[in-house]
């Protein structure tokens, strides 16, 4: 008579063990997939994050405005404000303003860097309530940027940020009283737009990016050779 052949117990459990170490390989594999995806994703977005942002800024510089009634562009050293064309009116004889604002701002997630905008501005005193917001917003005032048209946006974690001018053959710090004499009489420097702008950002961790970041912008209408 033949006898019928089967798995020993020692041959189950071996093979019971060589299941479960490939499932737990292959757990690691997915889960490793998985974490490589999610960090992809959100460098991707935070990238895209920060162009948008450097895009705005330069695009806020680019387009300027001298109104003659505050400084077309003015940091103290906290927050930097400028006065811009409004560029939904940009078909107009005579454009309205608009009043920008760039700051850190503190948040419950950390340091933020933030954009603020008034409404399109036409009379010279809603450019100077504007401008006053402005400033307020910066500060962190209670209540700043309340006017129906104004917004405001957080646009990435920053640990801290310089801005820098260049007047003259040099970059400097626009607080700095150098280089913004008075030259034949005319405007002081300090209330005239520099020939160049340049940020520097120090990006927070656990965004997906991290480290400092230099954007110089050059005034578009800067002679060739200054």
């Amino acid at each position: 008579m033949r006898r019928e052949q089967g798995f020993t117990l020692i041959e189950l459990l071996v093979a019971i063990v060589v299941m479960s170490m490939l499932a737990l390989l292959s757990w690691r594999a997915i889960d490793g997939m998985t974490r490589t995806q999610t960090l992809t994703q959100e460098r991707a977005d935070g990238l895209l994050r920060l162009q948008s942002a450097l895009g705005q800024w330069s695009a806020d510089l680019d387009a300027v405005l001298d109104t003659g009634e505050v400084a077309p562009v003015d940091f103290n050293g906290q927050t930097l404000r400028l006065t811009r064309r409004d560029s939904t009116e940009s078909g107009l004889d005579s454009p309205g303003v608009r009043v920008v604002a760039w700051a850190l701002r503190p948040t419950a997630a950390g340091g933020q860097w933030s954009r603020w905008q008034s409404g399109p501005l036409r009379q010279r005193d809603e450019l100077a309530r504007a401008w006053q917001r402005a400033a307020d917003w910066g500060r962190g005032t209670p209540g700043a940027a309340a006017a129906g048209a104004d917004s405001s946006l957080s646009v990435i974690g920053v640990a801290q940020w310089q801005v820098f001018y260049h007047r003259g053959e040099t970059w400097g710090n626009p607080l700095s009283s150098v280089g913004t004499e008075v030259a034949n009489g005319g405007r002081p420097a300090a209330n005239t737009m520099p020939n160049g702008v340049r940020l520097q950002l120090s990006l927070t961790g656990g965004q997906g990016l991290s480290g400092d970041l230099l954007r110089d912008w050059v005034r578009p209408t800067l002679e060739a050779g200054r």
